[in-house]
């Protein structure tokens, strides 16, 4: 949430990174731990919401054994294994500042975001046992100007390690993006961002509701991991879902209702120039949990005539944050796993599509859509065929993808493929850095498809730091045509 680029969105991000590269992920897991209820109307009688660490958390601050009286009719549920460390189920009638703090900022202070965060109850209100962060649009010396709320429980409710949950029904709008998150308490303590650290434990972008993220920042260069999980009952404005992380020593998970979306085990911080901080830095220091609802920026873009502001409202239902009696801080970084090339050289796996592969899983290919994006992908005939009914929004909206491309630094690479469409069209065509702020190893490079099947050759040199977890992008939205694409005979290889 700090910082951003428009990224290619992707739901494969099943990577593992070695110590010269940008840290591993493992997603879409579904043996998914216990989880708080999704909303109050689940939860039993009340009583206090917060109780003290165990003693043995040395970095953990000391949670207030007693709830303040706006929180005192609701109990946050126990989970096995864990004690409650404190939690807000926003029932009283205004913002507890005992917990929480406004963070006010003027329009820009990050990502090119368009809105003032202000310490007004208009946008930050407790109401019908919700905390509301609500964006609103008004007029400033003629021009548009927008407002909104974040709240941060820095110096008030840090803690290092645990099980956070968060219980929230999101706005519908373009340019909306609201956002739960954990920063470090001391950001200089490894270096500023991204070197600090972050974790973004939910994403949605008002314009595809369908959509949440996951991910985890960190590095110099700036590295991330980051996983996505769609709705499983159409949307996640549509009522009040669970976002939760467990953070432990060495490893990170983060759920969505539930089920499991992204597993991080391996990561860094450095300072250009100089070593390497030692594992599992820069997690393994106090947090804190941040809300917000942003407008515009670089990501999300800026609202237009579609946004509806009476109903750009944030609703959190609960955080609570659990932690276990004690974790065992003595962990290694996993050894890393790199992809081996087949025996005729070829990174890509089922080049030629000779097997009828799942294209919804996060092994080999992997066929997505996002931001307005409409369409199929089917293997059949050792082609894959790609039909669109709608261009969406963005280049990656309609996409077709294989990750984990093994890319070292000095080697020469080439990309070939046989391709045709049954009308004349563009699609572009890159290999991507998922886990490194979405650099292109590859550019984004266009290439146009006829009606009659031609190979296409793309070579490219690897300039930057090693990185195993590379990706392999077709990209076939918003270039003006829907029509129906074939691909086969994919190649990945090093160039001698």
């Amino acid at each position: 949430m700090k910082s951003k680029k428009i990224i290619s969105l992707i739901a494969a991000f099943t990577m593992l990174l070695s110590m010269a590269s940008c840290g591993s992920s493992s997603s879409s897991d579904n043996d998914a731990s216990s989880t708080a209820s999704s909303s109050k109307a689940e939860s039993s009688s009340k009583a206090d919401s917060s109780s003290a660490a165990d003693s043995s958390k040395a970095d953990s601050s000391s949670a207030d054994d007693s709830s303040t009286a706006e929180n005192t009719d609701v109990t946050t549920p126990e989970l096995d294994g864990y004690k409650i460390l404190w939690s807000d189920e926003f029932n009283g009638d205004k913002l507890d500042e005992s917990i929480w703090s406004y963070d006010p900022h003027e329009p820009g202070w990050t990502n090119n975001e368009l809105q003032e965060y202000t310490t007004s109850t208009d946008n930050v209100f407790v109401q019908d046992g919700h905390l509301v962060l609500k964006a609103l649009k008004t007029q400033k010396d003629g021009k548009d100007y927008y407002t909104s709320g974040k709240v941060k429980t820095q110096g008030k409710k840090d803690f290092t390690y645990g099980k956070i949950t968060v219980g929230a029904k999101v706005p519908i709008g373009q340019g909306l993006w609201p956002a739960a998150w954990m920063m470090p308490t001391d950001e200089g303590k490894y270096g500023q961002w991204p070197k600090c650290g972050e974790v973004d434990i939910m994403e949605v972008l008002g314009n595809d509701v369908t959509t949440a993220y996951c991910t985890l920042h960190y590095g110099e260069p700036h590295c991330n991991q980051q996983a996505t999980q769609k709705a499983a009952n159409g949307n996640f404005a549509n009522g009040f879902h669970e976002y939760s992380v467990e953070w432990e020593p060495g490893e990170i998970r983060w759920y969505i209702d539930g089920e499991k979306v992204l597993t991080a085990n391996d990561w860094f911080t450095a300072v250009d120039g100089e070593d390497e901080k030692p594992y599992p830095a820069p997690f393994n220091q106090p947090f804190y949990m941040q809300l917000n609802l942003a407008v515009g920026g670089d990501w999300p873009g800026n609202p237009d005539s579609s946004t509806d502001f009476r109903f750009a409202e944030y609703q959190i239902d609960y955080v609570r944050v659990y932690q276990k009696p004690s974790y065992d801080t003595n962990v290694k970084r996993p050894e890393a796993k790199t992809k081996k090339a087949l025996e005729d050289g070829n990174y890509v796996y089922n080049g030629n599509f000779a097997d009828k592969e799942d294209l919804s899983d996060d092994t080999d290919w992997k066929f997505m859509l996002f931001a307005g994006g409409e369409g199929s992908a089917e293997i059949k005939d050792k082609e894959i065929v790609i039909k669109s009914t709608n261009e969406g929004t963005e280049e990656y909206s309609v996409q077709l993808v294989q990750p984990d491309m093994p890319m070292v630094k000095g080697k020469k690479y080439r990309v070939t493929f046989d391709a045709y469409a049954e009308a004349e069209r563009t699609m572009k065509v890159a290999v991507t850095a998922p886990n490194v702020n979405w650099v292109r190893y590859l550019e984004d490079t266009p290439v146009k498809l006829t009606t009659k099947k031609q190979t296409y050759t793309l070579d490219f040199d690897m300039t930057k730091r090693n990185d195993p977890t590379g990706r392999l992008e077709f990209n076939m939205g918003k270039c003006g045509s829907t029509a129906t694409i074939h691909i086969t005979n994919v190649r990945l290889e090093e160039v001698k």
